[in-house]
């Protein structure tokens, strides 16, 4: 079946990395749903979307709220009848240390970056099965592998919950075999509205720092993104791709 036949999911697809893999995919023929809590921005990409040529929908609210991804889930499957990719890239920064941190803003952190990945492939992973087919693609980060850097804009709530998404990709993969693969992208230093105030401050430090010589865009992670939901044959799941552009080679 040809990808103008495709459903894809995208969290955080507001702006950013998100809204990047909205367009790429969309480029690609898919129909997109793009769930954000940031409602106008998202209208804002959806629109975009549909320029392109394809049919969208806007799921609002949390990926934190299970019961409301669930319902979402079942809107897709109501309007489209499918599932095919699901790209799970929502997620919040955290700046504050271990001895500045609440219970609540680490409780918020995990259950953004983390739950809303467990959410969402329950959401899906149904479907997928029984259609025998599905892509699941995690966003993870660089500071999954090694803690926060210098020059990064989160600390170690983020990171553990970062790490936790490699565990739940590399455990699915597993689970939801032969028919649906699972895999994880970790992006380095990518400029988003997130990032942009500290590049600013930093831009020639951090790009010294990285052997291809500059920032990394949403686009560069959308296009890995895009890869992994198209590329046909495909005998990839359970893998974790950094694209930094080299600079945290391990």
């Amino acid at each position: 079946m040809s990808d103008e036949n495709k459903v894809a999911v995208v969290t955080g697809a507001a702006r950013g990395i998100g809204r990047a893999t909205a367009i790429s995919l969309a480029r690609r023929g898919f129909a997109i749903a793009l769930a954000d809590r940031l409602i106008d921005e998202m209208n804002d990409a959806a629109e975009e979307v549909r320029g392109i040529g394809v049919d969208a929908m806007t799921l609002p609210g949390s990926v934190a709220d299970y019961t409301g991804v669930l319902k979402h889930g079942r809107a897709i499957l109501e309007q489209w009848g499918r599932i095919d990719v699901l790209v799970n890239n929502a997620g919040v920064s955290q700046p504050k240390t271990l001895l500045e941190i609440s219970e609540q803003e680490y409780d918020e952190t995990i259950a953004i970056n983390l739950k809303g990945c467990f959410a969402w492939c329950k959401a899906v992973a149904p479907t997928m099965l029984e259609r025998k087919g599905g892509r699941i693609v995690n966003i993870s980060s660089v500071s999954a592998h090694m803690g926060a850097s210098p020059n990064a804009v989160s600390r170690f709530a983020y990171c553990a919950a970062k790490a936790g998404v490699l565990g739940l990709t590399r455990a699915l993969c597993k689970e939801l075999a032969p028919h649906v693969t699972v895999n994880a992208i970790c992006p380095g230093s990518v400029r988003t509205d997130l990032t942009n105030k500290l590049f600013d401050q930093r831009e020639r430090e951090i790009i010294d720092a990285i052997p291809l010589r500059r920032i990394g865009t949403p686009e560069d992670i959308a296009e890995v993104v895009a890869f992994l939901a198209t590329v046909s044959p495909n005998f990839i799941t359970g893998e974790v791709i950094d694209v930094d552009g080299g600079q945290y080679v391990n």
